[in-house]
């Protein structure tokens, strides 16, 4: 039986610029947020580099909410970022490394008078990602953290995804914060300069994602040596390795609750830190605390509150309330309330095409089955357009090929997705119509489908194809094509050639057939009696992704590229497919 969770009966005291000691004597600052009554209360923590005066937290209002309910709401900015001291660099010092500036600040806050001991974290993005960080020291008195919307793997979900650099996010992330960190920490006489080379990259960013090579020694550089280092390392490896989150998953003992949303660029590290924690986390508590929640959100601080994601509306179901869920979770892990949490299963999705939400035991829903779709030609296969694809349930039996000329000097623009893109800077995202691409892609599309086709779990496509050039980029779409003929995007994915084998050893292509697994990350998303299921394959999504040049040199460092023809094979012995995670028939 669950009980009311906690109302807002307490005033709220503000403390600004409260100084936090790191174990190096680096000095970190918070704002506090306090109920206006004595006595001891847990407490929940952000850690941002967006300021603590202005992070999605801080403008929603979380400090007051939760602070009038009975918690006392810690909101620090991250080592080097605006009021705090020491040297900003993505990650490295929020945990796992020498210095361990989650783990100082969790036990700092138990230690303060106001505070009983108990304490969770909040946040999401980079906040969420200071979260999971933790876990390379797991805090003592951490009891629970809610992450919304982040990275495990940051050579794999933030930086690069198998091997293509998320140029449109990362240039423009990389850029608003050289500009804050050059107007605080430039030398004398260098602020001017360096802000004003900023400024010009700020506002002709959209210029500045087509500029070649990408690695230059420029403003970005000098200020975020992290930018350079990041072109540097396009291989998994070491030096991503000291940062990725998964390799601690097995040092996690308290529950977690993981917020994603199917359009946002981090879903893969939502999906996976769930099931890396469910099944690794040194306790069983831990393992059988873990939730997730997945809406049909973009990414955003409000994602949770949303309804509409790219063109289309998923109906008012679709905003669960973020500070209420999260009270809810708090009020359990933190406060002994009986939510009712424990009487529902671990796993809820809203499920897109019937929009609305569902229970599931465990993710990926153990009642899928991954089921083969296969590329098909026609029969006048040398004839076809690039639109007269076809799709089955059968493995073809001729010998089919598609063929196209990638050319990056005239890549395919951007057109939604699952990344932290903008209209404004080109780079639109979320759920749209991909008919105005039609013409420069393959497409392979269904037969009409005579009743519902339940997909749920995670995506993948097979494709046997060869290229002329010794490297280049495969993009995979799903698409669900309506009755009017909107052409909308479920899901898609992308594999840089050179890593079809590994991501830590590249390896050039030459000339022949070869296997590419492209991950499509997951989806819920049920294709309607009357709709199609449609397949888009092409080489390019840019300024999304930066272009692939072909050359089989270092990508950043290319100042022009070559014509890449490309073929996509789909015959008995290269059955090129996606296989759909399909629950019912």
């Amino acid at each position: 039986m669950s009980v009311e969770n906690s109302s807002p009966i307490h005033g709220v005291v503000k403390e600004t610029d409260v100084q936090v000691r790191m174990r190096d004597g680096t000095v970190l600052m918070a704002d506090v947020y306090r109920p206006d009554s004595s006595g001891e209360f847990p407490a929940l923590i952000e850690r941002t580099p967006y300021s603590k005066s202005e992070s999605s937290e801080t403008k929603f209002g979380a400090g007051e909410f939760y602070a009038s309910r009975g918690y006392v709401c810690v909101i620090q900015d991250v080592r080097g970022r605006f009021a705090s001291e020491g040297d900003f660099y993505p990650f490295r010092d929020d945990g796992g490394g020498v210095r361990q500036d989650g783990y100082d600040t969790v036990e700092w806050a138990a230690e303060q008078s106001w505070s009983n001991g108990k304490i969770g974290t909040i946040g999401g993005s980079y906040s969420g990602a200071t979260q999971y960080r933790m876990h390379a020291a797991s805090p003592p008195h951490l009891v629970t953290q809610f992450v919304r919307q982040t990275s495990a793997d940051y050579s794999n979900e933030w930086v690069y995804r198998n091997g293509v650099l998320e140029l449109g996010f990362n240039l423009s992330w990389a850029t608003r914060h050289a500009e804050t960190h050059a107007r605080k920490w430039a030398k004398p006489g260098e602020a001017d300069r360096l802000e004003k080379l900023l400024e010009a990259v700020t506002e002709k960013l959209p210029e500045a994602m087509h500029q070649l090579p990408l690695q230059r020694a420029d403003a970005l550089s000098e200020i975020a040596p992290w930018w350079r280092d990041w072109l540097d390392n396009p291989n998994s490896g070491p030096y991503w390795d000291e940062l990725n989150v998964s390799p601690h998953f097995k040092k996690v003992t308290v529950p977690v609750y993981h917020l994603g949303g199917w359009y946002d660029g981090f879903l893969k590290g939502t999906l996976d830190s769930y099931t890396g924690m469910r099944e690794q986390a040194r306790t069983e508590a831990a393992r059988s605390g873990q939730r997730l929640a997945v809406g049909p959100w973009v990414h955003a601080p409000d994602a949770a509150d949303t309804t509409v994601n790219g063109e289309t509306d998923f109906g008012e179901s679709a905003a669960i309330g973020f500070f209420e869920t999260r009270l809810e979770w708090f009020d359990h892990w933190l406060k002994g309330v009986d939510t009712g949490l424990r009487d529902r299963p671990p796993v809820k999705l809203f499920t897109m095409g019937v929009n609305r939400w569902r229970e599931f035991g465990n993710w990926p829903p153990p009642e899928a089955r991954m089921t083969p779709i296969y590329l098909s030609g026609t029969k006048a296969d040398a004839c076809r357009s690039l639109n007269d694809g076809s799709l089955s349930r059968e493995k073809p039996d001729e010998q089919q090929t598609d063929s196209y000329e990638y050319d990056p000097a005239n890549p395919v623009p951007t057109l939604g997705g699952s990344h932290l893109g903008s209209a404004e800077f080109g780079t639109p995202n979320g759920q749209r119509d991909q008919r105005p691409n039609h013409g420069r892609v393959l497409t392979y599309t269904d037969n009409v489908l005579e009743r519902d086709l339940d997909v749920t779990g995670n995506v993948t496509a097979v494709l046997y194809a060869s290229s002329s050039a010794p490297d280049t980029d495969w993009v995979v779409k799903l698409v669900d094509v309506h009755p009017d003929g909107r052409a909308m995007l479920v899901c898609d994915g992308v594999l840089r050639a050179r890593y079809r084998n590994s991501r830590e050893r590249p390896e050039l292509l030459e000339g022949g057939i070869e296997r590419y697994e492209i991950d499509l990350w997951g989806t819920s998303h049920v294709f309607r009696g009357g709709h199609r299921v449609q397949v888009i394959v092409t080489s390019s999504d840019f300024p999304r992704w930066d272009r692939n040049m072909n050359t089989g040199g270092v990508n950043a460092e290319e100042a022009a590229g070559v014509v890449a023809k490309n073929t996509v094979h789909h015959d008995s012995g290269h059955p090129s497919h996606l296989l759909l995670p399909v629950i019912g028939g």
